[in-house]
């Protein structure tokens, strides 16, 4: 299957086995041999692979080494042939990108290696020596899938990128939708897994969702047609309907795009129109994320093969929260087989659980978000609760109000939404929030509320004036830095402002990511993309003058993320932070790589800057350093992309990301709210009521603000 990030991996893997080997082969396609094909076939579909050949193909989407199902492999004779070609040119580690399929034929093929050998050697087509000398094969997986439904991770290669085709069809969808409002059926990928079709719905905030791991229950026609009807009530001008090509009833008959607009039509009358995305889903260019995942699989697999011993068993290399891990091969598998065969025996519950952690909370908020509980089937308790932006508009934040909003209402609290940040909480720019305000706020970029840089501390006894007169129970806070400190200013005054003592959490919002105790923030992904593609479309505009250098500017403060990772994303020559101090022997060591560089066929070069990291290294001068050393061998170029850094739509990581993020922050305000309500009041003063809900390597982690402090860098 064509796999978005395949590219990616092999550039990853490829480049670092260089570092550490003299040579590698790489598996080639040559007209019709692919993949496990070329394998068997030998010949020249095995040729050396240099770090020449494998630049210049992040930004490639499908596949340039070629994959198919291969039934020659499925044979003894397939596999001893592939063996053979293997053991002539030495090789005897083997990094397998694919599916289940691939993945067990890799460790069939493993397990069989000694006694292929011995078949090789009795039949005199390899000496004893070479035997002994390739004795044990070595192997390490990696999950392509554009399906995401391979157990042991939380993503796999292409699925990001998948996503990132069905939001934009879906955005342009919504926008003509709501013009003729009219209700739209969309078929997304998926025959054995709901993945794409879940968080697409979660994504754009689909009033139905059909997937094949929880099949509706029992008359869902009348409950999905007065939920269509009741959005239409509330003068919402468009329906979206989001059905995974493998969706089931509970009876195990497919639910088809056409059952659904017949049904529509009949029962409600709108105006219904069917979209199938179909291998869409599959092409363009790999987005940022798929390319850093890819990149980083690649790395963590090679080390893998380099660690491996003859004892050591297959592994698959996945992805866990935020790590890269390495897991049995054969173990997930076998949990990836079992999920299809409990949804065969109709135990659909088991078969989200089999799925993951990632997937069960993702279809557990989607359910949070979707249906709206009628009043008296909601808990009574009485709490406001205040939601506010803080610092520079990043994207996402609109989706993490929105889920703050619906599941703060669910959990039976009045919300109130505080405009332009800090600025607008002293000045009384408060007002109740509903669940119909915030509909259609999942893809919109900036803020909607509206946000300020302004801190607290100087206007303190006005806010908590303003948490007196509309009775602020809990505040969840969504933002960057100027948030952090601003948690940490408002828990200070504590002491001299009671109306102050309540729940406090921070979700981190930020393009600069850059706030302590969290790996990632909302809006950094979205601003990745945007360098990754105006990169990509720059170094697309030097293949035709060649021997060209762009210097490009990134955003970030003092934090280098995103020329790091926007680097890594683009494959630039070189990314210059804060972080790493350079000095004019770095920057002549570079001016030199890229001399080198322009006598390659790969005649142009990409340099990223952080806009801070340097008083006097400044994106001119390394521009007219670059042009004056480069001088006779490349021209040079500099671009400083800005704003349009923190502009656009969210991207559908960012959407997922800020949703999820901002439902367990609301949940925590709600257990916080119940443990420190005591004699008709809340009172709220130790540490752990002032939070920052972060990222932490594989898990969301509520970390108290005050015990941050001695690993911030407030300067």
């Amino acid at each position: 299957e064509y796999l978005f990030g395949f590219e990616t991996l092999v550039f990853a893997t490829l480049q670092i086995l260089f570092m550490h080997q003299d040579f590698i082969m790489m598996l080639q396609s040559v007209v019709r041999s692919q993949g496990y094909q070329g394998m068997v076939d030998g010949g020249d579909n095995i040729k050396e692979a240099s770090w020449e050949s494998v630049s210049s193909m992040l930004q490639v989407g499908g596949t340039v080494i070629g994959s198919a199902r291969c039934k020659d492999f499925r044979t003894h004779e397939g596999r001893l042939d592939a063996a053979l070609n293997l053991v002539q040119r030495g090789i005897t580690n083997l990094c397998v990108i694919g599916g289940d399929g691939s993945l067990t034929g890799a460790n069939l093929f493993r397990e069989e290696w000694s006694g292929l050998l011995d078949e090789l050697v009795q039949s005199g087509q390899i000496s004893e020596e070479a035997a002994q000398t390739h004795s044990a094969l070595h192997i390490v997986g990696m999950v392509g899938s554009i399906d995401n439904d391979f157990c042991g991770t939380d993503m796999t290669i292409g699925t990001d990128s998948a996503l990132h085709r069905i939001i934009e069809v879906v955005d342009a969808i919504m926008t003509t939708a709501q013009s003729h409002q009219r209700t739209f059926v969309l078929e997304v990928m998926g025959r054995h897994c709901g993945y794409l079709a879940l968080v697409s719905a979660l994504a754009c905030g689909a009033d139905w969702v059909l997937i094949p791991e929880m099949p509706p229950k029992d008359g869902w026609e009348e409950q999905m047609c007065h939920k269509l009807s009741e959005n239409r009530a509330d003068k919402k001008r468009l329906n979206i309907i989001i059905v995974a090509e493998g969706a089931i009833d509970q009876n195990n008959k497919p639910i088809t795009t056409d059952l659904i607009k017949d049904l529509v039509v009949r029962c409600l009358g709108f105006d219904t129109r069917v979209t199938i995305l179909g291998h869409v889903q599959r092409g363009g260019t790999p987005s940022a994320f798929d390319r850093i995942l890819a990149s980083r699989m690649g790395v963590e697999a090679v080390l893998a093969l380099l660690e491996a011993s003859p004892g050591t068993p297959a592994c698959v290399v996945s992805l866990c929260g935020n790590q890269a891990v390495r897991l049995p091969l054969m173990e997930c598998v076998q949990m990836t087989q079992e999920v299809q065969k409990a949804m065969d025996e109709k135990r659909f519950e088991e078969a989200v659980k089999l799925r993951g952690r990632s997937f069960e909370n993702n279809l557990n908020t989607y359910k949070l978000l979707s249906h709206r509980k009628i009043d008296t089937e909601l808990p009574h308790s009485s709490f406001n609760v205040a939601v506010l932006n803080v610092g520079a508009p990043a994207a996402g934040m609109n989706a993490a109000v929105r889920s703050a909003v619906r599941v703060g209402i669910t959990e039976g609290h009045t919300l109130f939404a505080v405009n332009d940040g800090f600025e607008g909480f002293y000045k009384g720019q408060i007002k109740e929030i509903n669940w119909g305000d915030v509909g259609g706020w999942t893809g919109q970029g900036g803020s909607l509320l509206g946000t300020k840089r302004t801190l607290p501390a100087k206007h303190i006894d006005k806010i908590a004036e303003q948490m007196k007169i509309h009775n602020i129970n809990a505040l969840l806070v969504i933002g960057g830095f100027e948030a952090y400190l601003g948690l940490l200013e408002l828990q200070a005054a504590r002491s001299k402002h009671a109306e102050l003592c309540v729940p406090m959490v921070m979700v981190p919002a930020t393009v600069s990511n850059n706030i302590p105790g969290s790996d990632l923030s909302i809006g950094a992904d979205t601003a990745l993309n945007a360098i990754t593609d105006t990169c990509d479309r720059i170094k697309q505009s030097a293949s035709g003058t060649k021997r060209r250098v762009f210097i490009i500017e990134t955003m970030g403060g003092y934090c280098g993320y995103l020329a790091t990772v926007g680097g890594l994303a683009a494959g630039a020559d070189a990314a210059y932070i804060y972080e790493e101090p350079f000095d004019i022997r770095d920057l002549q060591s570079n001016v030199e790589h890229l001399t080198e560089k322009m006598k390659t066929s790969i005649q142009r070069g990409l340099v990223l800057r952080n806009e801070n990291c340097s008083e006097n290294y400044t994106t001119d001068f390394i521009y007219q350093l670059y042009s004056e050393e480069g001088k006779g061998v490349f021209d040079c170029r500099k671009n400083i992309l800005g704003h349009m850094q923190q502009g656009g739509a969210p991207s559908p990581f960012d959407r997922n990301f800020g949703t999820k993020i901002a439902a367990k922050a609301m949940q925590w305000i709600s257990k916080k709210l119940k443990e420190f309500y005591r004699e008709g009041r809340v009172f709220a003063n130790s540490e752990d009521s002032a939070c920052l809900l972060g990222m932490r390597c594989r898990a969301l982690v509520f970390q108290p603000v005050i015990q941050l402090k001695d690993e911030t860098d407030f300067v």
